[in-house]
């Protein structure tokens, strides 16, 4: 390999190994144990290649810059497909100034499930609802929200775990 073969190869190594990098630990996180195995397997492969490619000519620091380069685009791009694949639930909490809204029945007849109680904000009572959607649809639920309620305030989390209630059910019935 000579010159800029070397410097491109170093840089899509690179990106295919930060990127498999990022995704495994997202499968780890979510516990999908035999697939973050399985792509451990071919990151470490990519990424001793890689290496071994950079340490052979390691006299050259546009090959270390190449290195870096890699490295940075990996991560961009590892973030944009876990983005993409959108794995697990979020849990969006909504609050509304005012208890009396039609936000919740707006957003169960687009098919989410709707936990609501009353809640004492600083000027007075507030409506505050729990949704737990997939996180292929977060997107939707918060322009729906945009749209019925501009003004409410709004927290997005994952979940790790969940059991009972609208999501059980509903996977039940398809079964």
């Amino acid at each position: 390999m000579l010159g800029n073969s070397i410097l491109l190869t170093i840089i899509i190594i690179n990106i295919v190994y930060v990127s498999l990098f990022t995704v495994r630990i997202i499968l780890v996180m979510k516990s999908r144990r035999l697939l973050a195995s399985l792509i451990s397997m071919l990151e470490v492969f990519i990424y001793l290649m890689g290496l071994n490619i950079v340490l052979n000519n390691i006299d050259q620091p546009l090959n270390l810059i190449a290195y870096c380069v890699g490295w940075g685009s990996g991560v961009w791009l590892g973030i944009r497909i876990e983005e993409w694949l959108a794995l697990g639930y979020s849990t969006v909490q909504i609050v509304v100034n005012s208890a009396e809204t039609s936000l919740p029945a707006r957003l169960r007849d687009k098919g989410y499930g709707v936990t609501s109680w009353t809640a004492e904000g600083r000027d007075g009572p507030r409506l505050v609802m729990q949704v737990l959607a997939k996180r292929s649809n977060e997107k939707k639920l918060l322009q729906y929200i945009q749209e019925f309620a501009p003004k409410a305030f709004v927290i997005s989390y994952e979940p790790r775990f969940f059991r009972g209630g609208f999501w059980t059910k509903r996977l039940h019935e398809r079964e």
